[in-house]
């Protein structure tokens, strides 16, 4: 099942970005996704950590909370550097993770790197723990009880 959904995941995308509908096109779309589905299959990389599509059902509500997040971290960092002071307090910590899959700690990590003032430098699977550089002392306080920790381990929690 989920190669038939890797494929037509691929077709879409191809489509949508190709944006010319023309039978070469269309055929040389279909053939190429269906090659990298193939391909995928054969590397044994269809799985719910390579294709995670048990996770689609809390995307839809994740996703969004995190634009809002990312944008209102960029308002902030704007703010810092538009103020003459350049009132920045740059702080390397140490954020123990909640996640249980590789897939979710990934997320938080990427979603912290996603999140502007903030850059995920080390993701330790063993420990799981992630070393945050923050641009100011604030920031890298509000790890301590990270809202965000709480809804990435509520996004994989999700069947994958």
């Amino acid at each position: 099942m989920r190669l038939i959904l890797i494929f037509f995941a691929l077709y879409a995308y191809w489509l949508a970005l190709s944006g010319h509908y023309q039978p070469w096109f269309l055929v040389s779309g279909f053939l190429l996704s269906l090659a990298v589905a193939a391909f995928c299959w054969a590397k044994g990389i269809i799985d719910s950590e390579g294709f995670p599509v048990g996770l689609l059902s809390r995307a839809v509500f994740y996703w969004p909370w995190l634009a809002l997040q990312i944008l209102k971290s960029g308002l902030r960092v704007a703010r810092i550097i538009l103020d003459p002071r350049l009132p920045i307090t740059p702080t390397l910590v140490r954020v123990d993770a909640q996640q249980r899959t590789a897939v979710g700690l990934t997320t938080y990590g990427n979603s912290i790197t996603l999140t502007p003032g903030t850059l995920t430098v080390e993701a330790t699977e063993r420990g799981r723990a992630l070393w945050v550089h923050a641009l100011e002392q604030s920031s890298a306080e509000g790890f301590s009880d990270d809202e965000m920790n709480r809804k990435v381990a509520w996004f994989e929690a999700a069947k994958a």
